[in-house]
């Protein structure tokens, strides 16, 4: 046993010598100096003599002669068998290598196992073999009947599908102060999402930057981009914001940094006119615009290029929104539930407002306001006027806490922008059902003057918001002295089909 034991090392002892070559290539004489050790020893033994060593050459590089081992020349077979031992997400990363590998890596006989394995029911006999139960399990799945990746493309619509129900029971208990999802940062934890933005070039090539920072509110999430990597912005034409989530992750553990992920089209913007579009403002460094919905750009003044993105995400379906649409189309919200109107004579009655004014994770305002109402008077040139705070109450006027601004971060500075904030809106109908939500940045307008003896005590300003459902007013006053803030004028004015729409009525 021992000598033949002895005999087959010596065998293998002598393959790799006749596969080591000599310090100066091929044809050089053998001396003592193959047996250096250290990376340029073995970095020597592929250099010849009055020739630089390209880059990609060697054993690290593109594959030579003398590498009878590399991985792209192996037989089909052999590359199978070793795919047959990776996970899914192992799978999903050696089809991105080449178009080889991607062919190989969609074989339906190494995804039926997983396939089986994750998601085939678990009924067998306790005294079966489990030799025997994996041939019943894969015996029960036909194979040759299905076309290249159909299994693969099985795992994971199986696993989205385990995703979506399990992000349903999570997001099931709703607040009753906010009309929300009570438990929306556990959902976003359970299912790992983030958020990119994909910068397309007029040319197709594609830009894919992580988010930097990141706020969670109680009613938005900010998320915020900014680095030195920026494309110029002349030869950008659309800008995707994405959520994306890992796919076969082992929860609770972290998932991996590079691993695959699924891609959620959340919003797609148009970067060809950015400096054309609404102006918020502006400091000593950077300009400010809004795309909507909701996306904040931030220019450099000298340069007219990138300096920061932000955007704003209203928490109502987020999570749906960041998980379960595709790469291409963005999720659509199911249509919501018949509802009836008791009384529609009667106008509007028994809506619930809430309205924070903050700068990411610095809040001015965070107020709730209930019972509100509209008569059919109210309703002109297919609007309906939901009066909030009236100008002629003093006591309805809330003071904001601080200064309002939108502060901001980049690579290079950071600094603050008076004239601007970041409004969240929710906007509950007579069910507690979210009917009107948004997170945008705004402007802070100031007026031309007073219109009445009561707001001759300081200067006046504004807030105006509009988007396809609706409009927002806010007028603010500084109190002359004290330099108080404080808002005397709030309203909302609804489109009249968005409501005919909700509740099936003719308005």
């Amino acid at each position: 046993m021992a000598t033949r034991r002895g005999r087959l090392l010596q065998q293998q002892w002598l393959g790799l010598q006749g596969l080591r070559l000599p310090l100066g290539g091929v044809g050089a004489a053998p001396g003592s100096d193959r047996f250096r050790r250290g990376p340029d020893a073995w970095a020597a033994a592929f250099r010849t003599p009055g020739k630089q060593l390209a880059p990609g050459d060697g054993p690290w590089g593109r594959p030579c002669p003398h590498c009878p081992a590399w991985l792209d020349s192996m037989p089909a077979e052999i590359l199978l068998k070793i795919l047959s031992y990776l996970d899914a997400a192992a799978l999903l990363c050696v089809g991105c290598v080449n178009r080889r590998l991607y062919h190989l890596a969609n074989d339906n006989l190494v995804w039926i196992r997983i396939y089986s394995s994750a998601f085939s029911p678990k009924r067998y006999n306790w005294r079966a073999d489990p030799a025997q139960k994996a041939a019943e399990s894969v015996s029960l799945l036909s194979v040759e009947d299905r076309d290249a990746g159909y299994w693969k493309r099985q795992c994971v619509a199986k696993r989205m599908a385990s995703l979506r129900a399990a992000l349903a029971q999570v997001l099931k208990p709703v607040n009753l102060y906010t009309g929300l999802p009570e438990k929306t940062k556990e959902a976003l934890r359970v299912s790992g999402v983030g958020w990119v933005i994909v910068l397309r070039e007029q040319s197709g090539r594609e830009h894919v930057l992580q988010h930097v920072d990141l706020f969670l509110n109680d009613s938005s999430v900010t998320v915020a981009w900014h680095g030195k990597a920026w494309p110029p912005l002349a030869t950008l034409a659309a800008l995707d914001l994405c959520g994306v989530v890992p796919l076969f992750a082992d929860w609770p553990k972290p998932p991996a940094k590079h691993g695959p992920r699924w891609r959620s089209l959340v919003a797609r913007y148009s970067l060809r006119d950015v400096t054309d579009s609404a102006e918020l403002g502006c400091d000593r460094f950077v300009r400010l615009f809004r795309l909507d919905p909701g996306l904040l750009v931030g220019l450099w003044k000298r340069e007219e290029e990138l300096a920061f993105v932000v955007a704003n995400l209203h928490v109502s379906h987020l999570v749906e929104r960041s998980v379960l649409g595709s790469a291409t189309i963005p999720y659509e919200p199911p249509p919501p539930g018949a509802r009836s109107d008791d009384s529609p004579e009667c106008g509007l009655r028994g809506y619930q407002l809430h309205v924070d004014l903050h700068s990411g994770d610095a809040f001015c305002l965070c107020s709730t306001f209930c019972n509100l109402s509209a008569d059919t008077g109210g309703m002109e040139h297919g609007y309906v006027t939901l009066v909030v705070i009236h100008a002629q109450n003093s006591a309805e006027h809330l003071p904001l806490i601080g200064e309002v601004g939108l502060c901001w971060r980049a690579e290079a500075a950071d600094g603050c922008v008076k004239s601007c904030s970041i409004m969240d809106v929710t906007l509950l109908d007579e069910y507690g059902k979210p009917f009107w939500c948004f997170s945008s940045p705004v402007r802070v307008r100031a007026r031309p003057g007073p219109r009445d003896s009561a707001r001759a005590a300081g200067r006046t300003s504004c807030v105006d918001y509009e988007d396809a459902a609706g409009a927002a007013h806010v007028e603010l006053l500084r109190v002359r002295g004290t330099g108080e803030l404080f808002i005397v004028g709030l309203e909302l004015r609804l489109r009249l089909a968005g409501i005919n729409r909700w509740f099936g009525t003719r308005y």
